[in-house]
């Protein structure tokens, strides 16, 4: 699911949050550090620093005991799974409310409001070519950090409705219109899924309707020459 990380660091909640895992068995992290990401409740990065939601600072030794049980590998999957739908479960939003979020993730440039308008009319075209109109209205963003990803749908982790739908702004300049529809439509089947309480996910499901609508399932596109490289290397 995408990032929408906008990092709430305070020092001493992370201290006593860090602590109060560590007494619940939690092993093996370098530090922990809060955020206020909707749609990301934790996760633990390469370096073993543990990101977590700071509604967690809230939260009573149960549920910081699931995630202690989650991000132990040696636990059976299935505890795992149920440790995952405890620590969800807990309403960090309560204790941390997001704050209003921008009507641009990034400054606007000159133009991009006639190419939302285009996107969005985008949507609904081929919500009403394909889905028989049934999908929601949904929000539409430009990214210029997407380097290597075409398009995206952030959904919330939690109640699993979709949220919005991100464009690469490289994949608008540098490839044809016809490519920029493919990526929508890629992605409004991921929100099909999201709409159907189904998971989201590239199985056989997407895979079945993605032929359904005209998407190539396994179709991907190098963004940049850089990219590549890095994708290579």
């Amino acid at each position: 699911m995408t990032a929408d990380s906008r990092d709430s660091s305070d020092p001493a909640r992370e201290r006593v949050l860090e602590s109060r895992l560590a007494i619940l068995g939690l092993r093996d992290t370098a530090a922990v550090i809060c955020h206020n990401n909707r749609t990301v409740m934790l996760s633990l990065t390469r370096n073993g620093v543990l990101r977590l939601h700071q509604g967690y600072a809230s939260a009573p030794d149960r549920v910081l005991r699931a995630i202690v049980r989650f991000l132990n590998p040696r636990v059976p999957r299935v505890l795992r799974r149920a440790a995952e739908r405890e620590f969800l479960a807990f309403p960090v939003e309560a204790h941390a409310p997001l704050r209003p979020r921008p009507c641009w993730q990034e400054g606007a440039r000159p133009g991009d409001l006639a190419i939302l308008r285009r996107l969005e009319n985008l949507h609904r075209t081929l919500n009403a070519a394909h889905f028989d109109g049934r999908l929601g209205q949904i929000g539409i963003r430009l990214s210029s950090r997407m380097r290597t990803r075409l398009g995206e749908l952030a959904v919330d982790i939690r109640s699993g409705q979709p949220l919005e739908i991100t464009i690469s702004r490289r994949h608008l300049a540098r490839h044809p219109w016809l490519e920029v529809e493919h990526t929508m439509l890629h992605e409004m089947v991921h929100q099909w899924q999201a709409e159907t309480g189904q998971q989201i996910d590239h199985g056989r499901t997407f895979r079945q309707k993605a032929r359904e609508v005209g998407v190539i399932p396994s179709a991907k596109r190098t963004i940049s020459v850089e990219a590549a490289k890095r994708a290579s290397g």
